[in-house]
């Protein structure tokens, strides 16, 4: 069985990394080699194997396959994209909390303009500022809305998170906004059923917990452990979890459903064996089972039953199936089987962090704990559970994350015990009975825990930051901890370090001298560039912010720079004071504490205070590093003198790269007048092999004498799909085209980049999205239509 299910687990894996859904049924194929397997005689245990392992790979393969087929034939028409619809439906699940906007699931029921198609799930935003029916939306109200949809696309950028997978596991296959005209009309304000009921009672539960907890600085986090609803934890206390290693406990992780349907399940032990004729009609421990997935699915439920917490529950029920059936096999049976049931509800947790770490913790405490004899005390059992949870998650951790807590064993080991079996009970009970002491009392429990939490977190090695690894060396860093766990006996146990030590010390590629490397993330309409030589690292623009806690620094910048192993940035360029250019620097000065700005931001700007050094963006700075030139050609240091009206675009910084041999022009947001200005100052310093088209190709920047003196080969634009400003403008796309420029878009490719040679070579230019096709993308879906 357990060979079956690891085939099983490789083939659903395999199947999401495919660029497109296989045209042939391989589940018979699969069916067939089960036969086949068995008929096999149990003596003949490797052929018997080998058939019940490709039977595995065929079936995972092909059931995931079956799956996403029938998902994705449920998608938005490209012709409606942009488009106004006229739909009515019902608000699935609790409406999320976001500066001036709601962001809802709906459910559609009708589509009322004629000849649309509309997927049955999509998910809407709101932007209604103080409007007050926007803010009473609730789940299970069925709503009249116009909307605008697309095709779920998300940004597509190396080491940062990738939204289409994760709208396609959740049955969502649209995206959009209401339209404020004409006016949305709540038709019912309490329709019953699957899942509206069960989302409006937590949203009233969540209503009367606020009004309960009031302005408690933990409110957010109390909140989210009794419902599952994590918007109100603030960013500061999200630092401090994950830099201690315990963010998994302020979500509802399977830890917490485990922790719950254990104590149902010890508390019905204790009822049942007290009441002799109920003992003795049924084992006690069958009951016990059954009454911990009865309270795990009730917890599950009662948070939202969100994708991770539905996946514990298929592995207690599991579980518990073995039970109640008599077949208590070896736990690694027990766990293959859980792994079975979870992929055949969901195949795409195969590419699921949260399915890998679930597993891999579990697998990771059979294994230490269950190779050594001998009985230890409850403390040193703990801390060894913990070391080896720590040591056995090692590779998963650097591969998906880049990031380990090193304080993550002393901070779980007591925030694991106070907050699953003290702090998750009271909140749940609380807010199921609408007590407010308990509430109370969780949150003093949890200010206690986050005293000696950020202690930890302050600590300056509270986090080992790596790279991505390449794959063969986390392939190799698990044989080196599987070899560290073994028990003692084990000959040369240290040796296991040998085999750890390639994950991150092998480095990822980096330019050689001479050359250069500029990569334009995809952060929608907006720019972010880091630029790379053979020692030093620039960024040039940060992209935009989206929330109070969210933008392109924190969550596409710095995941770049820690995924390609970048731990020093030598220095950060704000070409303007726009948001889509800037609104990611503060959080990449808080977070790489680069040595300087260079900007024309004015002194008073608050991004001035946040580097260490700053400095004014002037025409005629020129520095050179590893052989790379860099030399900034816009605004004149006379424009800061000046008093009458400009536009803050044509006071953007404008920086040429020369490597030796190409050049890239960053050209920011000028338009036609600096555009002149510069052509008037230095013509012959603007000529470069790439241009980054200036301002998202808008028609008012690109003039033709501009793009004549650049005298580009390769235009690179970074822009938003079906962005509100129409970016690029046909009229400097057909400019670009006259003028036989090869042509890279963001929004077609994903990050683009573009390596400048040391030497004659020719340019490369890299689209993320084509490197590593999957069949779910959007992009890859454009190219081919």
């Amino acid at each position: 069985m357990r060979s079956f299910v690891l085939a099983f687990v490789a083939g659903a894996w395999w199947l999401q990394h495919e660029a497109r859904l296989p045209p042939l049924d391989v589940l018979p194929f699969a069916a067939v080699l089960l036969l086949a397997a068995s008929l096999v005689p149990l003596r003949r245990a490797v052929p018997r194997m080998a058939l019940l392992a490709a039977a595995g790979v065929l079936a995972g393969y092909g059931w995931a396959a079956a799956c996403a087929g029938s998902r994705m034939a449920d998608s938005l028409p490209v012709a409606l994209e942009g488009a106004d619809i006229e739909v009515e439906g019902v608000i699935e699940q609790l409406p999320q909390l976001l500066p001036g906007a709601r962001r809802f699931v709906f459910d559609v029921e009708r589509i009322l303009t004629r000849g649309a198609h509309v997927p049955a799930t999509i998910s809407l935003a709101w932007y209604a500022d103080g409007d007050a029916d926007a803010a009473a939306l609730a789940a299970g109200d069925r709503w009249r809305f116009t909307v605008r949809l697309k095709r779920p696309r998300g940004l597509a950028n190396p080491h940062a998170f990738d939204l289409e997978p994760w709208a396609l596991e959740r049955g969502i296959r649209a995206t959009g906004y209401v339209r404020a005209r004409p006016s949305p009309v709540r038709l019912e304000p309490r329709v019953e059923g699957w899942p509206y009921t069960l989302h409006r009672w937590r949203g009233e539960i969540r209503d009367r917990m606020f009004a309960q907890l009031g302005d408690a600085r933990l409110r957010g986090v109390i909140v989210a452990l009794a419902i599952g609803d994590q918007d109100s934890i603030a960013p500061d206390d999200w630092e401090v979890f994950w830099r201690t290693g315990v963010g998994h406990l302020m979500s509802i992780s399977g830890l917490h459903i485990t922790m719950v349907g254990a104590l149902a399940a010890m508390a019905a032990y204790f009822a049942w064996v007290r009441v002799p004729w109920l003992a003795l009609a049924w084992p006690a421990r069958k009951a016990a089972a059954v009454a911990s997935v009865a309270a795990a699915l009730g917890y599950c439920l009662m948070t939202g039953y969100a994708v991770p917490a539905q996946r514990t529950v298929v592995m207690l029920a599991a579980v518990a199936a073995c039970v109640l059936v008599d077949r208590h096999g070896s736990p690694s049976r027990v766990l293959a089987l859980a792994a079975l049931a979870v992929l055949a509800t969901d195949p795409w947790a195969a590419i699921s962090p949260g399915f890998w770490m679930s597993f891999g913790a579990v697998a990771a405490i059979l294994y230490a704990m269950g190779l050594r004899a001998g009985r230890e005390g409850r403390l040193a059992a703990a801390l060894a559970e913990q070391a080896a949870v720590t040591l056995g998650m090692l590779p998963l951790l650097v591969a998906l994350f880049q990031q380990v807590s090193l304080v993550s064993p002393i901070a779980n080991a007591f925030a694991i015990p106070v907050v699953s079996l003290v702090v998750v009970p009271l909140s749940i009970a609380g807010a199921f009975l609408g007590i407010e002491a308990l509430l109370h009392a969780a949150h003093l429990l949890m200010t206690w825990v986050m005293v000696p939490l950020e202690a930890l977190a302050q600590l300056p090695a509270a986090m080992l930051e790596s790279h991505e690894p390449a794959a063969w060396t986390v392939a190799a860093a698990f044989v080196g901890c599987l070899w560290l766990l073994a028990p003692r006996g084990v000959p040369l146990r240290s040796a296991g370090l040998a085999w750890i030590a390639p994950m991150f010390l092998v480095l990822p590629p980096a330019p050689l001298p001479g050359e250069a490397w500029l990569d334009v993330l995809d952060v929608g309409n907006g720019l972010a560039v880091v630029v790379r030589t053979a020692a030093h690292v620039l960024v040039y623009d940060t992209g935009p912010s989206w929330s109070g806690d969210a933008d392109s620094g924190n969550r596409i910048v710095v995941p770049f720079l820690r995924g390609e192993g970048l731990a020093r940035l030598d220095g950060v360029i704000v070409s303007h004071a726009d948001d889509d250019h800037s609104g990611g620097a503060a959080s990449i000065a808080l977070l790489r504490d680069p040595g300087w700005l260079l900007s024309p931001l004015p002194p008073e700007h608050p991004l001035q205070g946040a580097f260490a050094e700053s400095r004014r963006c002037a025409a005629g700075e020129r520095w050179r590093w590893d052989g790379v030139t860099f030399t900034v050609l816009h605004p004149a240091a006379s424009i800061y003198a000046e008093t009458g009206r400009r536009k803050e675009n044509d006071r953007g910084c404008v920086l040429r790269v020369a490597a030796a041999g190409a050049s890239m022009l960053l050209a920011a947001d000028v338009e036609a007048r600096a555009e002149g200005e510069m052509l008037s100052r230095e013509r012959e310093a603007l000529r470069s092999t790439v241009l980054l088209v200036p301002h998202h190709g808008s028609k008012t920047s690109s003039t033709p004498a501009f793009l004549d003196a650049v005298g580009a080969r390769i235009a690179v634009l970074s822009v938003g799909y079906l962005n509100r400003f129409r970016h690029p403008n046909g009229a400097v796309v057909a400019r670009l085209r006259e003028r036989a420029i090869e042509i890279h878009r963001t929004d077609a490719e994903g990050e683009l980049q573009v390596r400048l040679p040391a030497g004659p070579s020719a340019v490369e230019v890299r689209g993320y999205a084509a490197m590593d096709p999957r069949y779910w993308s959007e992009r890859l879906a454009a190219r081919e239509r």
